[in-house]
């Protein structure tokens, strides 16, 4: 008996089975041209954007994107299982897609568009509101985006291929916006207006890249769409597929405001009971929750290495620079590896890796100096096997779910697994604020200079190095326990 997920009702095996063209990658890959660029930049300088241009005291920074990031947390799930019914309903992930495409460069301008005027409390509050706003029109496109590549193929190797090239792209966006993004910054003496045009420009280059990646799920719901046809009570049904095993959603004749929330209740209640049922699952995301952590820690605190540690605005940019050449060679190198000897392993390789080489940074406490390049570029080859062999890894656990519970969820999947990257990330930069106010550090607006304690010098350190190095250790614990192999994607 095979254990190869099955092509979708009505379409050809040839479909399915078939190696995906060079411009369906592409167009897919340049969606992590948005999805790097918003993992970033606010990462790299949403913390220091309050706590040294508008005055925002560290604590209350880390709770201004704690907030907007537990509101991530909440909503993802729900635009899994909306995303879902789209598929159900009209064939295609698209419409959420294209409408977070559009509503964020907006929302993103905004968020670094706060006038100097307001004061910290004020300022503080209007970041809030509309970085909260501009992560909701993020998980528009990107929980459906993760949805696409159990879609697009059902083949282990080539969801490496596809996930290789787009790690690719987002280490180029990593650099892009991480180098130019600060960059920007420069084009005036004006803090207000150096952040107003980061936001503006950087919002424009991820809402293009977002939208071009729209484009990929008219082709994922070619390959995946089953025959529909209308009911006598006016609702769609699938196929001949047991209701059991239908994606859920909501009646099409509209119901009241107590219907549609329960609805939106249940198909919650659907994503996180793919995590319950779902071992492979439940190690991978723990996994890779651990590690978005780890790497959230040390992009937040990138800034605060290059102004309080290396002493030069510039360093920022080039931490990015040595982070992400590496990457740039290394993503097709992990991509061969893992077809050799497998996902997992090369996974496990990739982690060692980037532990050992953020350890090392640890020295900058007592020699800092240029010398930290080395281990960055050498953490930076590890980085790219870090995002692109999970990301390989989610479209086997979906196909796998598929097999003993049916098709039809993958949008359940990934709004509870970007909801767990957001948690991630979002702890990592709470987790530096945190290190900061206890160690003393001292906020100020973009006018005023400030000596730092030498504890907020060493916490600076420490968060960029030792911090991550343990938690990476701690992940390596979930992904020994990851069962799946490619003998159960591809073989009996």
């Amino acid at each position: 008996m095979s254990n190869e997920a099955p092509p979708a009702a009505g379409v050809p095996a040839s479909v399915s089975s078939a190696r995906l063209s060079r411009g369906t990658i592409a167009r897919y890959a340049t969606g992590s041209l948005g999805t790097g660029g918003f993992a970033t930049l606010p990462g790299l300088v949403l913390t220091y954007y309050l706590t040294d241009s508008l005055g925002v005291a560290a604590l209350a920074a880390g709770a201004v994107i704690t907030v907007a990031k537990v509101w991530d947390v909440v909503i993802d799930p729900v635009i899994g299982a909306l995303t879902d019914r789209d598929l159900a309903r009209h064939g295609s992930r698209r419409r959420l897609m294209l409408l977070g495409a559009l509503a964020l460069p907006v929302l993103f301008a905004l968020t670094f568009a706060v006038p100097p005027s307001l004061g910290p409390v004020v300022a503080g509050i209007w970041v809030l509101v509309a970085f909260t706003l501009t992560a909701t029109a993020f998980s528009l496109f990107q929980v459906p985006y993760i949805a696409l590549p159990a879609e697009l193929t059902p083949r282990y190797d080539e969801r490496t291929r596809l996930l290789t090239w787009r790690v690719v792209v987002l280490t180029l966006a990593i650099l892009l916006f991480g180098a130019g993004g600060p960059a920007l910054r420069r084009v005036s003496e004006d803090p207000f207006v150096q952040y107003l045009v980061m936001g503006v420009v950087c919002g424009v280059v991820i809402g293009i890249g977002m939208l071009v990646a729209t484009g990929v799920a008219r082709r994922a719901a070619s390959a995946t769409r089953q025959p529909i046809r209308g009911s006598a009570a006016g609702r769609q049904e699938v196929g001949n597929e047991p209701a059991s095993r239908r994606p859920r959603e909501l009646s099409p004749e509209g119901g009241s405001t107590d219907q549609a929330a329960a609805g939106i209740r249940e198909h919650f209640a659907e994503g996180l009971g793919a995590l319950t049922r779902s071992r492979p699952f439940r190690m991978l995301l723990a996994t890779f929750v651990l590690q978005a952590l780890a790497t959230g820690l040390m992009l937040a605190g990138a800034q605060y290495v290059a102004t309080w540690v290396l002493h030069s605005q510039a360093a920022v940019e080039l931490l990015f620079v040595a982070l992400i050449a590496p990457a740039l060679l290394a993503a097709p190198a992990w991509g061969a590896l893992a077809r050799r000897i497998g996902k997992e392993r090369a996974f496990t390789i990739a982690s060692i890796v980037f532990a050992v080489a953020a350890l090392s940074i640890l020295g900058m406490l007592w020699a800092p100096g240029d010398w930290i390049y080395v281990p960055v570029g050498v953490a930076g080859i590890a980085y790219a096997g870090m995002q692109s062999l999970p990301m390989a890894m989610l479209p086997d656990v979906i196909s796998h779910d598929e097999r003993t519970h049916g098709a039809g969820r993958a949008g359940s999947f990934s709004g509870i697994w970007t909801a767990g990257e957001t948690v991630g990330f979002a702890l990592g930069a709470t987790t530096l604020a945190v290190i900061l106010a206890v160690t003393g550090y001292v906020s100020s607006t973009g006018t005023q200079v400030v000596e730092q304690p030498d504890a907020a010098i060493t916490g600076i350190v420490v968060s960029f190095s030792l911090a991550p190095a343990v938690l990476i250790g701690v992940s390596l614990l979930t992904l020994s326990r990851y069962p799946l192999r490619r003998d159960d994607v591809d073989h009996a």
